[in-house]
């Protein structure tokens, strides 16, 4: 459809429709046309999460599908053994899909490899040798710090294979974000690059990190891997600072390591992976997930949900694998159901805007997850864009990270879905590990900016501050029942865990952190956070977090963040400051302190602006906050309060 007043006005007429239905070609060939999948779910859950985790091979079954017994402790499939790379590689390879391509990767400058699953194997074997001759052992915590670049989903299924913990930082995250983790974590390897590409330009990763790695008692060795100027694989650019016996380059231990790595058996308990995600306060929190009952959520939402064929459809999520999004749905959820991947090691707008579409053209992209900031973007840029290409290979497009706004949903399944693909528009978090809200696309009528209803095997609610249901209106979002993707602790906290999920309404009610609103017909609308973590692009971070990067600046004396709405990334910080010693702020302070916020955690974390209390008229002060138009403040004490 073009670009114009007639494009403008099919959207605005499908703004004002209340309900799509699945498109009838479609529901015709979907995994699931019915409801006979929840009314399964309804009849025996606990059958219903057994059946789904035997999709998996098993080495040893389990016959225990639950343990609640230490509620909110809970245990899935605890006496069975299983390994996560195995299930993503081997049992593909030994049933004949060894040429079929895992991923499509594409660097940002054009570069493309076709890996498949049994080069993918071959490279993850010989890693898991490399980890081990580095002394990495079962329980072991390595650190993974890449760009989007294949080796990132080597490295996380070579930890998975002998029993190791990995712990991915975002490549966005500053070097300190990175010591933390690795600190609190006590990482014994770091996995990292070279550089990282963005837009044309090549960042120091491994040089940047090396003062901060050197705090790092328990670090044994780094693992450099050679992206360079020219791409993960296509050029060692210049060479990097190396510290001697510590830091070693990928391509070199992997050389010398052993072809052959058999997948050890974990316990279906054993912890695959931790990865850290902003709390209320300004301490990360480490969630810790399982081998088992993770696998079996990623695996079995990313069949129903994407309606999966894997025999034909070609997917593309495009997100870091830094975010448990990434984690999920670019690794172990494709990876475990035999699926052909697109990643991308890019932004959407370079080298111009078109180059999504390009991509999912070229690589016949048949169902594409993206997050709505993303989305708002791509209508900013314009349509023309997306018109530029033939997009006829998508049959289904998803949404996750944040609520979707009617306007975005509408552009998205008229332009890019060119009003023939259903969108599952999905809710869920890092802790829940896998979906947990989103319509069945052959299934379930959806409304735009609702995530429909919750996926059979999963109970949730919408209650009040006493924990009573409301039945219609807004209330808090509960999950009621346990699930096997579920977050076991957080690492090293086990009472901040019950503290931060099973306080407020007893240790059977996982509470979200999020408001919603439930319709007459019971779709929910997730509105957002209730707590003080701010969302923005889909990223969540604390508000305590940045407060104390701020704080931490020299001339800074008071700091207070809030959220406030923005049209591209659905929520913006603004940051409240008071310099020490009385002082006034100005271009060049701003400038300093988002780069000092920049430098703590990352570019992500920067004020949008920063409001200065200059002559603020608090109780007690004859002072005006700028920026509030010269109007009153509306809080006696902003630094510590909501603006």
């Amino acid at each position: 459809m073009s670009e114009g007043p007639c494009l403008d006005q099919r959207v605005e007429e499908l703004v004002a429709v209340q309900s799509f239905e699945p498109p009838a070609a479609f529901r015709e060939k979907a995994r699931v046309a019915d409801a006979s999948l929840y009314e399964k779910a309804d009849q025996d859950r606990l059958a219903f999460w057994a059946e789904q985790a035997r999709e998996l091979d098993w080495d040893t079954p389990f016959s225990t599908v639950l343990d609640d017994s230490r509620a909110p402790f809970y245990r899935w499939f605890e006496d069975g053994r299983l390994n996560a790379s195995y299930n993503c590689l081997d049992r593909h390879v030994a049933a004949g899909l060894g040429d079929r391509v895992a991923y499509h990767w594409r660097g940002e400058e054009g570069e493309e490899r076709a890996i498949t699953y049994s080069g993918l194997l071959h490279e993850v074997q010989k890693f898991a040798n490399a980890l081990k001759d580095l002394g990495v052992r079962k329980g072991d915590v390595v650190g993974i710090y890449l760009p989007m670049v294949p080796e990132a989903a080597v490295a996380m299924l070579a930890c998975a294979r002998i029993g190791a913990v990995h712990n991915v930082v975002f490549g966005g995250f500053s070097a300190e974000a990175v010591r933390e983790r690795m600190a609190v974590s006590r990482a014994k390897v770091l996995v990292t690059a070279d550089r990282a590409r963005r837009k044309g330009r090549a960042a120091e990763v491994k040089g940047a990190l090396d003062a901060a790695l050197d705090e790092l008692a328990d670090l044994r060795h780094v693992v450099v891997v050679r992206v360079g100027g020219g791409g993960a694989g296509a050029g060692r650019g210049e060479p990097c600072p190396m510290r001697t016996r510590r830091d070693v380059y990928y391509d070199d231990v992997l050389a010398s390591a052993a072809d052959t790595c058999p997948a050890e058996p974990m316990e279906a308990e054993h912890p695959l992976f931790i990865l850290y995600s902003s709390g209320s306060t300004g301490k990360p929190k480490g969630i810790v997930h399982s081998t088992g009952g993770y696998l079996t959520g990623v695996s079995y939402t990313h069949r129903v949900v994407f309606d999966l064929d894997a025999e034909r459809d070609v997917f593309w999520c495009t997100a870091d694998v830094g975010w448990i999004t990434g984690h999920s749905y670019a690794v172990y959820g494709p990876l475990a159901n035999g699926t052909t991947s697109v990643m991308f090691e890019g932004a959407p707008d370079y080298p111009d805007p078109g180059i999504w579409w390009e991509i999912v053209e070229r690589y016949g992209v048949s169902i594409f997850y993206t997050a709505p900031t993303a989305i708002r973007a791509c209508m900013r840029w314009g349509s023309e864009y997306p018109a530029g290409h033939d997009l006829s290979s998508l049959r289904l497009l998803g949404s996750v990270g944040e609520p979707i706004n009617p306007k975005a949903w509408v552009w998205y399944h008229t332009v890019i879905g060119r009003e023939r693909c259903p969108i599952v528009d999905t809710w869920w978090q890092t802790e829940t590990g896998s979906i947990m809200i989103a319509p069945l696309p052959g299934a379930t009528a959806t409304r735009p900016g609702s995530a429909t209803h919750p996926l059979p095997g999963v109970c949730a609610n919408l209650v009040d501050g006493s924990g009573r249901t409301v039945p219609e209106g807004t209330g808090l979002l509960v999950l009621t029942e346990p699930w096997p993707s579920m977050l076991r602790t957080l690492y090293g906290e086990e009472e901040r865990y019950v503290e931060a999920y099973f306080s407020e309404f007893g240790p059977g009610t996982y509470a979200v952190g999020d408001s919603a609103r439930r319709d007459t017909d019971g779709y929910y609308w997730v509105l957002g956070r209730v707590d003080d973590v701010l969302n923005v692009s889909g990223h969540r971070l604390s508000s305590g977090e940045v407060e104390s990067a701020i704080v931490a600046h020299e001339k800074v004396a008071e700091a207070a963040v809030v959220s406030e709405p923005d049209e591209l990334t659905g929520e913006a910080i603004v940051a409240f400051v008071t310099l020490r010693g009385g002082a006034e702020g100005g271009p060049e302070t701003e400038a300093d302190i988002r780069e000092h916020v920049s430098a703590r955690i990352g570019k992500l974390a920067r004020p949008s602006r920063i409001i200065w209390p200059t002559n603020c008229r608090r109780p007690g002060a004859a002072r005006s906050c700028a920026g509030c138009s010269g109007t009153p403040c509306r809080i006696a004490n902003w630094a510590t309060s909501r603006h």
